[in-house]
């Protein structure tokens, strides 16, 4: 599914809604990756066009309820895309040519819905299996095999305005 905007689009995986919902953090990496997704977020409606997965909605909902319906809130105006079959053709290329494991196919999806969809960036937290450096290049191969554009992974903060506070 092709999406026709003026804005950049950027698709919304599952860990930035939590980092932006969850309760302050002691953590000190925690508590840096919150702020900045604060941030972000106060400014990305009006930069960017927000898209997420259906599935962002379920991995949402789960867990405490009163948690839950925080996260859910925040993906309101955020437009929800499906998955397809070019999705899951996708996301069993990159499984079956070991770029990542089955037992990640949740964030297999993310990635591969985002390329099929034309989506200009990705935001996420979750370094193992989608902003992993180690991994991009190969992500990226497969993205191009299967005739599409990869799109560029990364965390909210290296897609701040430059002049961001």
């Amino acid at each position: 599914m092709e999406i026709d905007t003026i804005k950049p689009i950027v698709y919304v995986e599952t860990s930035v809604i939590s980092y932006l919902t969850a309760r302050s953090s002691r953590d000190l990496d925690m508590a840096t990756y919150q702020e900045i997704i604060r941030a972000w977020w106060a400014n990305a409606r009006g930069t960017y066009k927000l898209v997420a997965l259906v599935l962002v909605t379920v991995e949402d909902s789960a867990g405490d309820p009163d948690a839950a319906a925080l996260r859910v809130a925040m993906l309101e105006g955020v437009s929800l895309l499906d998955a397809t079959m070019e999705v899951e053709e996708l996301s069993k290329s990159l499984i079956t040519n070991n770029v990542i494991p089955r037992q990640a196919a949740g964030d297999v999806t993310h990635i591969a819905i985002a390329a099929t969809s034309g989506v200009d960036y990705f935001v996420t937290w979750n370094f193992r299996h989608i902003a992993n450096a180690a991994m991009r290049a190969r992500i990226e191969d497969i993205c191009r095999q299967a005739g599409y554009d990869p799109v560029v992974i990364c965390t909210p903060n290296k897609l701040m305005d430059a002049d961001h506070d």
